[in-house]
């Protein structure tokens, strides 16, 4: 069976997707190859997606398609109606990702809280006496609480870790949790976490979930944690906080509108620590999704359920 996947693959993931030959032909189209990619799909039945949109015009493009499969969980940038006129099956992965979210969540409350990019520049530049402003900001995880804005599998891997590191973890979540973590209105955890952590897809309801009011609920000198989806977040709001002191750091993967541009304010902040959406990216969730992707082929070619199926 022949898949595109729609994205940079590097030597070593090349190296894993031949492995899998046997059972998926992949062809491998860098995002921004719009005329390979169109070119690919002509005979393509699998479509393995990361993150670029799939468009109805990707989906017209592609007459021998039967699954589009999301390389992670969100599906929000997969045209599903056009997808669903065609009869072509969409499946997501649930739990390849979660050990690498959490890890990088993780990194992202340690860098903020030790002020990591900020020292890293100073040591590059030959200062190893450090000014005494960025000595007062300094802090560490244990006694702090940890507010996690939804409880799913993410939250659910990091939360047992937290609390080792001596931090305090309290949960905003639509159904209570079966590990004994406070559950409290959203308002409420704002007010009272030092450091508030997003774990919500993108829906109606959740969409600038976290606006300028909200943004006031929170501590003086909090810190907000983004591994989830930026459109959950009024960048401009954040960017007002961050900079006028208030909040004092924030640790951010995603973006409103990605790619980030180079001139976006956001990038102007020395208390905000950036990533290019890569949370999901590691050697080892790569391994797991093509294994994901390997055995839906299996169940496409002989007609079982698939995994994950969504739509």
């Amino acid at each position: 069976m022949k898949a595109v996947l729609h994205y940079g693959a590097t030597e070593g993931l090349r190296a894993d997707l031949a492995a899998s030959s046997d059972l998926l032909e992949v062809s491998v189209v860098a995002e921004d190859d719009r005329e390979a990619l169109f070119r690919e799909l002509a005979n393509a039945e699998m479509l393995l997606h990361v993150l670029e949109p799939v468009t109805a015009a990707m989906i017209e493009a592609a007459p021998q398609l039967k699954l589009i499969q999301k390389v992670g969980v969100g599906t929000d940038a997969i045209d599903i109606t056009a997808a669903t006129k065609r009869g072509i099956a969409v499946c997501n992965m649930p739990g390849t990702n979660t050990q690498a979210v959490a890890e990088m969540t993780l990194l992202l409350m340690l860098t903020a809280l030790r002020r990591a990019v900020e020292l890293d520049a100073l040591t590059r530049a030959g200062t190893w006496l450090i000014p005494a402003s960025t000595r007062d900001k300094l802090g560490e995880l244990s006694g702090r609480m940890v507010g996690m804005v939804g409880y799913g599998a993410v939250p659910q891997r990091l939360a047992p870790t937290l609390a080792v590191l001596g931090a305090r973890v309290v949960v905003h979540a639509r159904r209570g949790n079966e590990d004994g973590i406070p559950v409290l209105p959203l308002d409420d955890l704002l007010a009272e976490s030092d450091i508030v952590s997003l774990h919500l897809p993108t829906t109606p309801e959740t969409a600038g979930l976290i606006g300028a009011r909200r943004l006031k609920l929170m501590r003086p000198g909090g810190i907000l944690i983004n591994t989830a989806r930026g459109a959950l977040v009024d960048q401009a709001a954040l960017f007002d906080a961050l900079s006028s002191g208030r909040l004092a750091a924030a640790g951010l993967d995603v973006f409103r509108h990605e790619p980030l541009g180079r001139d976006d304010p956001i990038t102007w902040l020395p208390n905000v620590v950036l990533a290019p959406h890569v949370a999901w990216l590691t050697r080892e969730t790569l391994r797991r999704s093509m294994d994901v992707a390997r055995d839906n082929a299996q169940r496409l070619a002989v007609g079982l359920p698939l995994l994950n199926r969504v739509a």
